[in-house]
Order: structure tokens, then sequence, then C-alpha cells
């Protein structure tokens, strides 16, 4: 089996050694994610809400570059420095996945790779076994 990446230029992925995303066969695993923009900047800074937003459309993004769509997402973990905000990132999950829920797991970190940083999200997904990868 052959899998494909994808890369999407964040500046830890050469120093770390890894990619946003990787498709093996109809399974689709997206890496931690957060609210940091194209130009390395946080985005929503000290904002729960709108960094939970920005980062699950970054990783419904690398999930679609890949061929999945959010009702293949099966499973998102997610990871906050502050618990008390559950419900605000709650709902920016809710809005994202709608109808099509996936399991989750949230947990309370002390901090995050920068501490501008308040969640990042992980998703996991398993597509159709006839859904194509992009050329």
């Amino acid at each position: 089996m052959s899998h494909e990446r994808f890369a999407d230029g964040s500046p830890w992925e050469p120093k770390v050694g890894y990619v946003r995303a990787v498709r093996a066969g109809t399974c689709v695993y997206v890496s931690g994610t957060t609210a940091v923009d194209e130009s390395g900047e946080v985005v929503g800074e000290e904002q729960s809400y709108e960094q939970a937003r920005y980062a699950l459309g970054k990783a419904v993004r690398a999930l679609e570059s890949l061929g999945g769509r959010p009702e293949d997402v099966v499973r998102t973990r997610w990871f906050v420095t502050r618990i008390d905000d559950w419900e605000e990132v709650g709902r920016a999950h809710r809005e994202v996945f709608g109808l099509s829920p996936p399991a989750s797991t949230m947990v309370g970190v002390p901090r995050l790779i920068d501490p501008r940083l308040l969640v990042e999200v992980e998703l996991d997904a398993v597509l159709e076994p006839s859904t194509e990868s992009p050329p």
C-alpha cells in the first residue's frame, strides 16, 4: 500500500520531520493542528473558540487535499490549555461536524509549542473504499 502525504508548509514540519496529513489506503491521519496561519502568526490570540475554528478549518483542508470530507472523520483529539473553555471548543467542533459527529476526546494540557496557542486538534478519517485520491 502506498502512502500519500500532504505538507502545508508549517514551520515545524521540517524541524520535527512530519507532514500535516498522511493517507494510507482509505484512512487519513491529520497531525496536531493549531491556529497558526501561513505567515506563522497565531490566529485568535486569547480566544479558544476562534483558535478552534481556525485549527479545524486547517485540518479539514488537509483532509480534503487527500480526498476526504468532514463526514469521513471518525475521531478527533483536542489538547486545550484552558480546559474551562471546553464549551467554546465544543461549539466550534459542533459547527464543523454538524449531523456527522465523530468520536472525540478533549484533554487539558499545561501548554502547547507556542504559549499563545490554546488549542490543538488531530483528526482521523476513514474514506469510502471507492474514494479516489487526488492526482
